[in-house]
């Protein structure tokens, strides 16, 4: 399956305050660390040197793929017509039978890494979840069989 192409405008300043990071802070400090390393001679068993460009590689490789990223994705704001309705960037609150409760935003799939309280477009309680109304009864696939939520809540961040 491959990832939406769509952002929110804070995901969006994450991944450019990530990008500026590592290339303006991360990757010279480290770069640094590499050129000392390699000044001490044999870099077959020099583990500073080995750490530091396996560390050097990592970045380079997050900084190409974010590159790239920006390249395809596409930012999505806050539109007053969203309101009253599940669609992405909203705030939706569900509950189960059994009095279960889940708070969660839908968002890009590039901003749900390393956050609990977000779940990813592409998921298939986020496209079930899609144009539904506060009220609205939910069925989910899940491995299990089919999950019913309902919809507590709906807000959305007004940028």
């Amino acid at each position: 399956m491959s990832k939406t192409n769509i952002i929110t405008i804070g995901g969006y300043q994450q991944l450019q305050e990530e990008l500026d990071y590592l290339w303006r802070v991360k990757r010279p400090d480290i770069t640094k660390k590499v050129t000392w390393a390699a000044s001490l001679g044999d870099r077959s068993e020099n583990a500073d040197y080995k750490e530091n460009k396996r560390v050097l590689r990592h970045i380079d490789w997050r900084v190409r793929y974010l590159r790239k990223r920006f390249e395809d994705i596409r930012v999505v704001e806050y539109n007053p017509e969203q309101e009253g309705k599940v669609y992405f960037g909203a705030w939706v609150e569900i509950e189960n039978d059994d009095g279960e409760q889940k708070r969660f935003r839908i968002v890009g799939p590039d901003e749900i890494f390393e956050k609990k309280d977000v779940i990813s477009i592409d998921s298939p309680m986020a496209r079930a979840l899609l144009s539904k109304e506060i009220d609205d009864e939910v069925e989910v696939s899940v491995p299990s069989g089919i999950a019913i939520w309902y919809i507590n809540k709906i807000e959305y961040e007004k940028n």
